[in-house]
């Protein structure tokens, strides 16, 4: 059963497609920008990047440039962010995209593909979060990262240590912590099974 999405642009629940535009706000930088992400994700011109719920692309474009030689997917339930992610991107010329809309339950991607797996805020409004930990973990280069970021005003937002707890319970470890308990990210690698 997937996500509902919520009612209004406050509520819990997926983002609303029609309030996509407020995602693409300036302000957000504050909290955290595409450059402090990027280099969060220490990005290699070589990688391949999934982000998870990309919503319109805020941070996608910054991803996809950084990734001359990799490739950049974006992932997500709604069809309609996909579709903004889209225009947005390819108005500004990037080609090195792939667009899946997923069922919210398997991730139905190659297994150790990954170098980096990325969301922002949104790991909250996951309701299969055991599938796609297990599947997160599958698609991951063994030297790969899963990236989480949460900020503050989200009101899907996990603690950081309730985030800790979930993540590292499908054999993940934390690599390191960036930001403060208000607006984080934490960078997870696999453990060697």
């Amino acid at each position: 059963m997937a996500t509902p999405v919520r009612k209004s642009f406050s509520g819990k629940g997926v983002f609303p497609p029609r309030y996509a535009f407020t995602l693409l706000i300036p302000f957000r930088n504050i909290f955290l920008s595409p450059k402090k992400l990027i280099q969060r994700l220490d990005l290699k011109e070589h990688h391949n990047v999934l982000e998870i719920g990309p919503g319109p692309g805020y941070f996608s474009t910054h991803v996809a440039k950084k990734l001359t030689n990799g490739r950049l997917v974006l992932l997500d339930i709604q069809q309609e962010m996909l579709d903004f992610s889209r225009k947005r991107l390819e108005k500004r010329g990037i080609k090195n995209v792939d667009y899946k809309l997923t069922d919210g339950n398997s991730l139905e991607l190659e297994s150790s593909f990954f170098d980096r797996v990325f969301m922002v805020t949104v790991i909250g409004e996951v309701e299969n979060k055991d599938n796609y930990l297990k599947e997160i973990y599958r698609i991951l280069k063994q030297d790969g990262i899963l990236s989480i970021s949460e900020l503050a005003g989200d009101p899907d937002k996990l603690g950081l240590d309730d985030l800790k707890s979930l993540v590292t319970a499908y054999d993940f470890e934390v690599k390191e912590v960036f930001g403060n308990r208000l607006n984080f990210t934490v960078n997870f690698k696999k453990t060697i099974k």
